[in-house]
């Protein structure tokens, strides 16, 4: 089996050794385990898409716009009288 050596950050650090009883490069195996299998399904999806990365982007504008314009008018109701 490989090594994989991760950096965290102090605080995270002392809570994990706080901890002892939890078995840590188990949980981080399973978690990285799932987050592979998650972005292989995101791959397989994204390779059968005919849509083009000019398309997304415009799509993605259109939806903030949309939102934000949604948000606007919910704290205009909320907010203004």
């Amino acid at each position: 089996m490989a090594t994989l050596t991760l950096t965290v950050p102090e605080d995270l650090k002392k809570d994990l050794e706080e901890m002892k009883i939890i078995d840590w490069p188990m949980i981080a195996r399973e978690a990285l385990q799932q987050r592979v299998a998650q972005l292989r399904v995101f791959k397989a999806i994204a390779a059968k898409s005919k849509l083009t990365e000019e398309e997304a982007d415009k799509i993605a504008l259109d939806l903030g716009r949309k939102v934000r314009a949604g948000i606007h008018k919910r704290h205009q109701q909320l907010y203004v009288a």
